[in-house]
């Protein structure tokens, strides 16, 4: 543990447990949507098949 003026800054690690670490840590929101592959994946449901009620004209 490293501190700053008597607060916690930091944590030193052995490099393999942080890789380990980093390769099990998931993504965040803004690299899940900044990334390619969320764009290329949008699965669209397919519509219903519901009846729909008639919308008619007021005039």
């Amino acid at each position: 543990m490293v501190t700053k003026r008597g607060a916690e800054a930091a944590v030193l690690v052995p490099v393999d447990e942080w890789r380990r670490l980093q390769a099990a840590a998931r993504p965040s929101l803004k690299q899940l949507l900044l990334s390619d592959e969320a764009r290329a994946n949008l699965l669209i449901p397919a519509r219903g098949s519901a009846r729909r009620r008639k919308v008619t004209a007021v005039g």
